[in-house]
């Protein structure tokens, strides 16, 4: 497997996914400083001009976060990234869905990048602190499914992954306090040596 990725992008998920499984596999940067998300070499491989992309070991590529984290854990089912009944399976997908669409896109996106949601540049303070309410309302809301168990679904799942990196955003990039639950829940991330070696392996140890 190869993973085309960006450092601390959205794809450091799927990084720690991988190092959860143990299987081995490649690393692809995409420099997103250097635009190379728009190269044409890059445009082959995902015209949405996004990361991550897998590209599996039989062949073919797969792109969108839940899409790669789902493959991944159903592929690999030794690893026990999904819970094995279809309500906790459903359960997973409905928390990611709402992590990525709301509190990544929505939320992240405002403050990474408010020139996406204002004609002017007058808007960006407004646009980028309604991005912060987006991520805090996210996270209240997340935050009840932390007490008393360790992980988000009881037991780590693809669904730890995916709401590690934002809260790792949170703090690393945004300067944001975390709920107690998750502030937790982030060390806890921390802890893991497979959550180590991708943060390692990107630099942002």
């Amino acid at each position: 497997m190869k993973l085309y990725y960006s450092p601390n992008a959205c794809s450091l998920a799927i990084h720690v996914l991988l190092e959860e499984i143990g299987k081995p596999y490649a690393l692809r940067r995409v420099d997103f400083s250097k635009r190379e998300q728009y190269s044409a070499e890059y445009t082959v491989i995902n015209p949405k001009s996004k990361v991550p992309v897998l590209e599996r070991d039989g062949g073919g590529l797969l792109t969108e976060l839940p899409a790669i984290a789902w493959y991944l854990a159903r592929a690999n089912p030794q690893a026990n990234l999904l819970p094995a009944d279809i309500e906790g399976e459903a359960r997973a997908l409905e928390l990611i869905d709402y992590l990525v669409a709301t509190v990544h896109m929505r939320g992240f996106t405002r403050i990474f990048r408010p020139e996406n949601f204002s004609p002017t540049a007058d808007d960006k303070e407004e646009v980028q602190q309604a991005g912060r309410e987006i991520i805090r309302q996210g996270f209240d809301i997340v935050a009840p499914a932390l007490s008393g168990q360790d992980y988000v679904l009881g037991a780590f799942s693809i669904a730890d992954a995916v709401l590690f990196f934002l809260e790792f955003w949170a703090v690393r990039r945004v300067g944001m306090t975390l709920p107690a639950n998750l502030d937790v829940h982030l060390r806890r991330m921390l802890a893991r040596p497979a959550v180590q070696r991708a943060l390692a392996g990107e630099g942002l140890e």
